[in-house]
C-alpha cells in the first residue's frame, strides 16, 4: 500500500514539475513585457529545480551518514549530490535574475517603456 502512494505522489512531483516548467517556458515566449519575461524564466528554473530533487530521492532512503551498526545501510542511502548542485543552482538562479531585473531597470530607465515591441521600434 505505502509503495502505491509513493508512486502516485512521486508522479505529482515530476507532473507538477513540468508543469512549471511549460509555465514557465509559456511566460518566457509568448509574453512582451521584460518583467513578465524574466518572471517566466524564474518559473522555469524552480521547476527544474524540483525535478532535480525528485528525481534524486530514494523512498524510506536514510542520511548519507555512516555510523557503526548500519553497515548495510549504503544501499538506501539518498545521494547528497542532487541536493548539493541544486543549492548551487538557486544561488545562481537568483544572481541571474537580480541581472536580469537590473538590466530591465535600465532598459526601462533608458527607453521609458518595458514593452519589446516599443523598444524594438524606437529610434537609437
Amino acid at each position: 500500500m505505502d509503495e502505491k502512494i509513493f508512486e502516485i505522489m512521486q508522479f505529482g512531483v515530476y507532473t507538477a514539475s513540468i508543469l512549471l516548467i511549460l509555465i514557465g517556458l509559456y511566460a518566457a515566449l509568448t509574453k512582451k513585457s521584460l518583467i513578465k519575461i524574466v518572471i517566466g524564466l524564474s518559473i522555469v528554473d524552480a521547476g527544474i529545480h524540483l525535478l532535480l530533487i525528485a528525481i534524486g530521492y530514494i523512498n524510506l532512503g536514510t542520511a548519507p551518514i555512516f555510523s557503526p551498526g548500519y553497515e548495510d545501510a549504503a544501499a538506501k542511502m539518498v545521494d547528497p549530490v542532487p541536493q548539493a548542485l541544486v543549492l548551487t543552482a538557486i544561488v545562481i538562479g537568483f544572481a541571474v535574475t537580480a541581472v536580469a531585473l537590473s538590466l530591465v531597470i535600465r532598459l526601462y530607465r533608458h527607453h521609458h517603456t518595458l514593452e519589446i515591441d516599443e523598444i524594438k521600434n524606437l529610434k537609437w
